[in-house]
């Protein structure tokens, strides 16, 4: 689902950007999840790549207020055009899956206040996810899908992955926070990944 970097070799956990901080901080993580998620074998067939789908409207349910937030908009470039639930509900569509229902409001709710840390830390994986998609879509395209027919929410930014990526950790990176700040940052993240992680455990069982 998501590609996990190390610290490059010689830089501390003090000395480098934020992006790299997260990246380290919730690495094992970001690996259980990896595992998990390749252990319901998504790609093997198409009902099997729907309840990938269905994990991923889960997800992007819960964050899909932030990408209204005047704040965030402030510090991140084109956050409407990281949006990805409407693709989501798309893919299901096109796969012949309903819209899932929920019990209880997402972890953002619509016109409540944001801590923006914590919500870093959720956009954080969000778009991390969208970085490593480009080997989620080859997979899903030998299942005869596409961008343009389930798997848009794959697809890459029309400016590419790597600098739509290296874009928002910029802006990241950039954000002024306190160190108590810096932890609601990880543990927004760290939240995201273990929502993602029970979502597959209910999902593919």
């Amino acid at each position: 689902m998501m590609t996990v970097e190390v610290l490059d070799a010689g830089i501390t956990a003090d000395e480098a950007s934020r992006a790299k901080r997260l990246k380290a901080a919730t690495r094992e993580t970001h690996q259980r999840l990896d595992q998990a998620i390749m252990a319901g074998e998504p790609f093997a067939g198409r009902e099997r790549y729907g309840l990938f789908v269905a994990v991923q409207h889960a997800f992007h349910r819960e964050i899909d207020a932030l990408y209204d937030d005047a704040g965030l908009d402030r510090m991140l470039p084109d956050l409407q055009g990281r949006r990805r639930l409407s693709q989501i509900e798309q893919d299901l569509s096109d796969l012949g899956i309903n819209v899932p229902a929920y019990d209880g409001q997402p972890a953002f709710a619509a016109g409540a206040a944001v801590d923006v840390a914590t919500a870093l830390g959720w956009l954080y994986v969000a778009e991390g996810s969208n970085l490593g998609a480009a080997f989620l879509l080859k997979d899903a395209q030998k299942l005869g899908l596409s961008e343009e027919f389930g798997a848009r929410h794959l697809a890459g930014a029309p400016e590419g992955r790597g600098l739509h990526w290296r874009t928002f950790t910029a802006a990241l990176d950039a954000v002024e926070l306190s160190p108590a700040e810096e932890a609601r940052v990880i543990a927004g993240a760290e939240k995201a990944f273990g929502h993602v992680h029970a979502q597959v455990s209910r999902v593919f069982g």
